[in-house]
């Protein structure tokens, strides 16, 4: 097994926040900077935007992932990332090949994959210079309904990668301790927070799984 790259990057642990299609800028801008306090992570994530919707969206994001200290990674295209200076990029396995774009970014430019219930694709992605690993669906998800389902002993067993594992699929704030037991360093979540009665609230929940300091969180008001 390869060993991770070393990196000076983000710390990869809490909540994985991705955001929800929305066609109107504002109200999203909105929706996402009411809740990125609780983030260590967020991806802009809308399958339904043409290219000029997803720039001007990225574009409106940027500043606020900027002042709340949040990396903004986007979803399917490093290319586009790297153009508009985002943070990083998340590779499905229809995104092109990930060891040629680890290849054609700074090193600082953090690099997912979803590696759905195979392991062997968590193999190939670790040694092509993935920063994180994301398994999933856990649990039924209402944003892919007919994902794969994947077992937390992926999670275990993906500890031995040496590097930071993320959870998608179905998470609530109920069932999100099991999956961080089994060795998730993130819980990547769209619905249970921008679909949630008070989304700081679900927000608040989600990251409180985690080891992290009171500093961390915004003051409960």
């Amino acid at each position: 097994m390869n060993s991770p790259r070393p990196r000076s990057g983000p710390k990869l642990r809490g909540l994985y926040l991705i955001t929800p299609d929305d066609a109107e800028t504002g109200r999203l801008l909105g929706r996402v900077t009411a809740v990125l306090p609780y983030a260590a992570l967020l991806q802009y994530r809308n399958k339904s935007a043409n290219d000029a919707l997803r720039r001007s969206q990225l574009l409106a994001l940027l500043p606020a992932c900027r002042a709340a200290g949040v990396p903004l990674i986007v979803n399917d295209d490093w290319k586009l990332a790297i153009e508009l200076e985002a943070d990083g990029a998340h590779l499905g396995s229809d995104d092109g090949d990930l060891r040629h774009a680890r290849d054609n970014v700074r090193d600082d430019f953090v690099l997912g994959a979803s590696c759905y219930d195979d392991p062997r694709r968590a193999e190939a992605a670790a040694a092509a210079g993935a920063d994180y690993l994301a398994f999933g669906a856990f649990h039924p998800s209402p944003t892919k309904p007919d994902a794969r389902r994947a077992d937390p002993q992926l999670l275990r067993d993906g500890r031995r990668h040496g590097l930071p594992l993320v959870a998608i699929g179905g998470i609530t704030a109920d069932n999100a301790p099991a999956l961080v037991a089994a060795g998730a360093a993130m819980i990547a979540v769209i619905s249970g927070v921008f679909d949630a009665f008070d989304p700081v609230a679900a927000a608040r929940a989600y990251a409180r799984h985690f080891d992290l300091p009171d500093s961390h969180f915004p003051e409960d008001t």
